[in-house]
């Protein structure tokens, strides 16, 4: 199994609970679909577009589950990223965990993250 995950303000992570999907974040809509960062991509993706933000989740999806709408596409650096082509269907969500940020203002990941 391979997950892949998703950085995501508590509040927009709470709204998708209340619904049962997640239909993204304003940037996943406008671009039309949902991003999503391998493991060893996410401290980039942290400090890239979420420098300076608390009160974040990091969750964990099953990248199987989604079948033919996720798709790993280079972004402009030329590394292959995971987007959904599709609304998160809370059902393969495998974990969420706070992702805070420490005293140097980096957010901290759980162990398992490289």
């Amino acid at each position: 199994m391979t997950e892949i995950y998703k950085i995501a303000p508590a509040a927009l992570w709470r709204e998708a609970e209340a619904l049962g999907r997640f239909e993204g974040a304003p940037v996943d809509r406008a671009d039309g679909f949902i991003h999503f960062s391998a493991a060893e991509q996410l401290r980039e993706t942290a400090a890239r577009h979420f420098a300076g933000i608390d009160d974040l989740l990091l969750v964990a999806v099953e990248a199987e589950a989604m079948g033919p709408a996720l798709k790993w596409e280079p972004s402009r650096g030329g590394a292959l990223f995971p987007h959904l082509y599709a609304p998160l269907d809370l059902a393969h969500v495998r974990s969420v965990e706070p992702l805070p940020r420490g005293e140097d203002g980096v957010h901290i990941f759980p162990a398992a993250i490289p």
